[in-house]
């Protein structure tokens, strides 16, 4: 079914999409209930222990790929990883099952949404729900910007959920606004734990609304991720989002030739220009990190005390877990902000090649597709998103905010196997 015919009706959709479907669209009303965080990886396993039962009991057999299942073995070493790290440590086994759990949480679900891919769940089904989260996006912003322009409290209550343990309070809480403590300005971080993972869903969301093809939908979509991106006021947001309009506009147009007789005179331009350009580039890249100068200190501080005491340390598998920063970093943990650092850090050597290898050969997979099919070169968007923002987020703990994005690899990934 295409995108164009595709018809929002939950009477046309199987059991899988319908869980789908809702857990997408009911975003602002999980996040008033302060159970977003609850409910992405509900969702995968409760999807993967369907498709499980199905295979055993049921015979049903699933179109998957070699990619699919790199990201279990690779999912698996992490948690073989964080196994040899406990028993290494003497951490002791209250903190073994509260990591476990952990990984259960966070990087088990790279493994399992894109198996569920599998599935029969039809992406157009993704591309709607999340362009109708962005319309409400729209609806309940100008409420938010109210509650800065009155003074109203910035958090309105922490959910009681929070009792069941997560990465802090930010992912239970209600937030209308929050003020940068560099710059004074507020910023808007809405059903995220903070901003900068807004601008990332922003992006998701962008790679969505293109592929959407009903006009009013794919414009609510457009203008909503759009805000979102904006609005979040992330350095590393906008420059994803720079990234990714390129990248459609060169897949739309990379057989045209009017694309080639632009780009001939640019590339001799910077030719000759070169030294000049890559002065003003420097010089961009120096005011964008002066932006919140305070920031780029603490991550540039944090991630070499964690490749510091992981090639002193921890060279193969890691400490095991996170361990909180000295006065320098403002006490923040050690490895976070940066997912490489992070994995470094907490699983060592095996942990970063347990993510690189199945991102690569993924990213190696769709990149052969990427110009005769749709979602192969949506999906090797997500990936390069992905990559992107292991720069500056810790993917693990916002698994729960991208799965959707997981669902549209495996989808493809599905595609491409059949």
């Amino acid at each position: 079914m295409s995108c164009g015919n595709f018809k929002a009706d939950t009477s046309l959709m199987n059991s899988d999409e319908k869980l789908i479907w809702y857990s997408i669209t009911y975003t602002y009303v999980f996040w008033l209930l302060g159970a977003l965080y609850i409910v992405g990886p509900v969702v995968g396993w409760v999807l993967f222990l369907r498709m499980t039962r199905r295979f055993i009991y049921d015979k049903e057999n699933y179109i998957t790929s070699t990619a699919q299942f790199d990201w279990i073995a690779g999912m698996l070493i992490m948690l073989i990883a964080l196994l040899i790290a406990h028993f290494e440590y003497e951490l002791g086994i209250a903190k073994l099952i509260k990591s476990s759990i952990g990984w259960a949480k966070g990087w088990a679900l790279f493994a399992i949404f894109p198996l569920i891919g599998s599935l029969n769940i039809r992406p157009e089904l993704i591309y709607r729900a999340s362009c109708i989260v962005c319309k409400h996006t729209l609806i309940i912003l100008p409420f938010c910007i109210f509650a800065w322009l009155v003074g109203l409290p910035s958090t309105l209550y922490v959910s009681p959920l929070s009792i069941i343990g997560g990465p802090g309070p930010e992912f239970f809480s209600v937030s209308l606004y929050e003020i940068d403590p560099g710059s004074g300005t507020p910023r808007w971080r809405l059903f995220t734990p903070w901003a900068p993972a807004l601008g990332m869903m922003g992006n998701l969301f962008f790679n969505f609304a293109i592929q959407e093809k009903t006009t009013r939908h794919k414009v609510y979509g457009l203008i909503g991720s759009l805000v979102m991106v904006l609005i979040s006021q992330s350095r590393l947001a906008i420059a994803c989002y720079i990234f990714l309009l390129c990248y459609f506009t060169f897949i739309r147009c990379h057989k045209s030739p009017l694309l080639y007789f632009l780009a001939s005179p640019t590339v001799l331009i910077l030719g000759l220009l070169g030294t000049h350009v890559t002065e003003k580039i420097e010089m961009i890249i120096a005011a964008i990190k002066s932006v919140r100068a305070g920031s780029t200190r603490v991550r540039e501080h944090l991630s070499q005390i964690a490749l510091d005491r992981w090639a002193n340390e921890a060279l193969v598998w890691g400490h095991g877990i996170v361990e909180r920063g000295p006065h320098l970093v403002e006490y923040m943990h050690i490895g976070s902000h940066h997912t490489w650092y992070g994995l470094l850090f907490v699983k060592g050597l095996a942990g970063a090649l347990a993510l690189a290898i199945p991102l690569i050969f993924s990213l190696i997979t769709f990149s052969r597709e990427m110009f005769k099919s749709i979602i192969a070169a949506s999906s090797v968007a997500l990936l390069l998103q992905l990559c992107i923002y292991t720069l500056g987020e810790n993917l693990e703990i916002l698994v729960y905010l991208f799965w959707p994005g997981l669902i549209i690899i495996g989808i493809a990934h599905k595609r491409k196997g059949a």
